[in-house]
């Protein structure tokens, strides 16, 4: 007996509701990060003479200085040594969850350091730079989507942030810079290129697979506003508008309703809108800029498919609730 795969999806959903599920999710993910980022060091940066950037970058940095001078602190132990003090200062003020998986990362990143001994697969530099800058977007990329990360200056972030509202990505940008003169003036500038090539590649991979921050405007043309805005409140967290509207062509009374999206939820909503209304129109256009009360998703949850919020749940039904006794009153 086949399922379909409608219900399968649901079925999926529904695990993804439970929490021992998606904290599985999140340290499955942290795993494979951390074997990946090992991996990554021993196979590519070190053979090819690499800088990564963030923290890792400066443990890489702090390795190789030491062992000009005979006291080498290594790899693992410089990540461990730049992250657990940041770790402690971050705990109270952003996500506990977040600090704790992120950590484990860090943890187990050293830790397999330690144990294997990754040997390169490939000999040229350029083929090392290009899929070593894959490798390493990829590694950041699984655990960001999962709800943790690789440390370093994701904490500096996220707490500069969650203080101020304000991003620190052009401060982090000049701190990779200036390790990058440091290390190409010690090491030589033509692998401080080639770093910097590998840097790139590693930011254009983590574009392509997290786009949590990434948002769409849908503009969606309705008979059946209710049941279309009811559909929508009940699965996902963001806002939505109604204004009523007269067809061009028919002379008809519909409705137009306007929200904005994670582009990882507009696939799930347009097709929740075509179930609701088979014969809903929707448009769906990139939003380059948004201000005001948006809800981007737990930073410390395996980015969210039609999930709600469980903290919200509660207050969402008394919502609903009181909308169905309006309109009630109102003979609708």
């Amino acid at each position: 007996m086949t399922t379909a795969p409608g219900s399968l999806s649901d079925r999926v959903l529904e695990l993804a509701r439970l929490t021992l599920v998606r904290r599985v999710i999140t340290a499955g993910a942290v795993v494979a990060s951390a074997l990946l980022q090992a991996f990554l060091i021993q196979a590519f940066v070190n053979p090819a003479n690499l800088l990564p950037s963030g923290f890792t970058g400066i443990a890489v940095l702090i390795d190789r200085i030491t062992a000009l001078f005979g006291v080498r602190i290594s790899t693992d132990l410089g990540m461990l040594a730049l992250n657990i003090p940041l770790a402690f200062i971050c705990w109270n003020r952003i996500s506990k969850r977040f600090v704790f998986f992120s950590m484990m990362q860090v943890a187990l990143s050293a830790a397999f350091l330690r144990i294997f001994d990754f040997q390169p697969l490939l000999d040229d530099q350029i083929m090392l730079v290009v899929f070593g800058g894959f490798i390493s977007g990829l590694s950041i990329a699984i655990a960001l989507k999962a709800g943790a990360s690789t440390g370093g200056t994701d904490f500096i972030s996220l707490l500069v942030a969650n203080r101020t509202g304000k991003t620190i990505w052009g401060f982090i940008f000049a701190s990779n810079c200036a390790l990058l003169v440091v290390f190409g003036a010690l090491f030589g500038w033509e692998h401080a290129a080639y770093s910097i090539v590998f840097q790139f590649i590693a930011t254009k991979t983590i574009d392509s697979f997290y786009h949590r921050y990434d948002r769409v405007t849908l503009q969606i043309t309705t008979r059946h506003a209710d049941a279309v805005m009811d559909a929508y409140i009940a699965s996902f967290q963001h806002g939505i508008s109604c204004a009523e509207v007269i067809g061009g062509y028919s002379r008809q009374r519909m409705y137009l309703l306007h929200t904005v999206v994670s582009t990882y939820e507009s696939e799930d909503i347009v097709r929740l809108v075509r179930e609701v209304d088979p014969g809903a129109v929707i448009n769906v256009f990139r939003t380059d800029n948004f201000v005001g009360g948006w809800w981007g998703g737990h930073v410390d949850e395996p980015v969210p498919t039609a999930v709600p919020d469980p903290a919200k749940l509660r207050a969402r039904e008394a919502a609903r609730r009181s909308r169905q006794g309006l309109m009630q009153d109102d003979g609708r």
